[in-house]
């Protein structure tokens, strides 16, 4: 469990930061100004130059950490925001840039997945939207997922990495779509087959607040949506 009073002193750490160095002993003297008129300094050591006072907080060492665990911990964006002391707008490109540099998990072949589709919203109530992701029933992790509608399109981004990996079995509800993207000797519909994955979806719903059944809290953004589930997943 995350230790909020260790975050509570890191948080005064990142709402003032004072200097940043690209070395660990670092020999700074006075280098001009800056074009908003901040004392620049130039390290003699790594021969790079940094300012006395950054007001960017978002492009902080330990932003990205701190990011991924308040994520995780279910935190909307603008509590995170204020939280680390950084505009919503800074939030939102710092979560797309780490979704862009999580990597997906190896699959390994033979195994047996279920594959199920969550229903929320974007922006409201009106746009309906699916997340579509495979589970492996043995380790519990999530191997791919995609966001879109509940259409064989959306389901193919998912049911195509999951073929691809030559699985012994794949368990599905009655969707009458699986069908046709899952060979019969492999896909398999019984009363118990998806009760691992349909638990992930109470646990996600539980963990994410923009995936609350009975909330105000929607995602406006289709991307944002991806970016947040990339990190959930797969981030360590």
């Amino acid at each position: 469990m995350y230790n909020f009073v260790q975050f509570a002193k890191a948080r005064v750490k990142i709402c003032d930061t004072k200097i940043f160095p690209h070395c660990t002993a670092p020999t700074l003297i006075k280098n001009r100004f800056t074009a908003n008129q901040k004392q620049q300094f130039y390290c003699k050591t790594c021969t790079k130059r940094c300012i006395d006072f950054y007001t960017n907080n978002g492009y902080g060492k330990e932003i990205n950490a701190h990011i991924v665990m308040l994520i995780k911990e279910g935190m909307g964006i603008r509590s995170m925001a204020r939280i680390l002391c950084i505009s919503t707008t800074t939030l939102l490109k710092r979560i797309v840039f780490i979704a862009k540099g999580v990597q997906s998990p190896p699959i390994s072949s033979s195994q047996i997945y279920e594959v199920d589709e969550m229903r929320t919203f974007l922006r409201h109530k009106g746009k309906v939207i699916w997340i579509v992701y495979a589970l492996d029933r043995v380790n519990k992790n999530v191997i791919s997922f995609a966001v879109g509608s509940r259409t064989k399109k959306t389901l193919n981004q998912v049911i195509k990495t999951v073929v691809l990996s030559n699985p012994k079995r794949i368990y599905t509800d009655g969707l009458i779509h699986y069908k046709f993207l899952i060979h019969n000797t492999i896909h398999k519909v019984t009363r118990f087959g998806t009760n691992r994955i349909e638990r992930k979806n109470l646990s996600l719903r539980t963990q994410l607040k923009r995936l609350n059944r009975r909330s105000i809290c929607f995602s406006k953004s289709l991307l944002v949506l991806s970016a947040v589930l990339r990190i959930y997943f797969w981030s360590r």
